[in-house]
């Protein structure tokens, strides 16, 4: 199976569609661009108070330094390098993640409190934790939580966890220019005018000799 038959599986290819749909959107644009620019220049179209909350968050750090070393694994797991396109991380997913976590609150106990669940999952299994345990070992965690059909019930909070950093992984990779690329997004192209078609003049009466 190759890269783009394992996103397709895991229903990578329909949520970063939607998500390139979601990034045209007014609700959804300036978080976007927002995203994209934290150097600090405020970009048109954003008002002052959004751009004031954007820079206030990019001041926040949610998660630490552990958190965030294990939201990379895992958003490497989900999307990895391959021949022709960048890993997660290395277009910059795990920092998308730390700040739409802060821009969506809703998503930071979930976020932590899974994990917090994987490292004591992968403790219990295999004595470290989640970013200390054998690459085999990883991968027969994410086999566990990684397919909910499939999954037994003591790891749902497991399965409900991964969901969410898929989601923001797929989110996060796919709205980048690299992303856009690896969906073979164009966006809107001008077409070309070669006037109304005869068999329309025809139908309307006008002569199209």
């Amino acid at each position: 199976m190759n890269r783009r038959d394992s996103l397709k599986a895991l229903g990578l290819i329909a949520a970063g569609s939607a998500a390139v749909i979601s990034t045209n959107s007014c609700d959804n644009n300036n978080k976007t661009k927002s995203v994209e620019n934290a150097a600090g220049e405020k970009l048109p179209g954003v008002q002052d108070f959004e751009h004031e909350r954007t820079q206030q968050l990019y001041k926040e750090q949610y998660f630490n330094e552990h958190e965030m070393a294990t939201i990379a694994v895992l958003a490497d797991i989900i999307i990895p390098k391959d021949d022709t396109s960048p890993s997660a991380t290395e277009v910059g997913v795990p920092d998308f993640i730390e700040f739409i976590v802060k821009d969506i609150p809703s998503h930071k106990l979930p976020m932590r409190g899974g994990l917090k669940w994987l490292d004591v999952y992968a403790q219990k299994k295999f004595g470290k934790v989640f970013i200390e345990i054998a690459d085999e070992n990883k991968i027969s965690i994410i086999d566990e939580i990684a397919y909910p059909s499939k999954a037994k019930p003591e790891v749902s909070q497991g399965v409900s966890f991964f969901n969410l950093m898929r989601d923001l992984t797929s989110s996060g990779y796919l709205t980048t220019k690299e992303g856009l690329q690896f969906l073979g997004y164009q966006g809107n192209r001008p077409g070309v005018w070669t006037g109304v078609p005869e068999d329309v003049l025809k139908e309307h009466g006008f002569d199209v000799a």
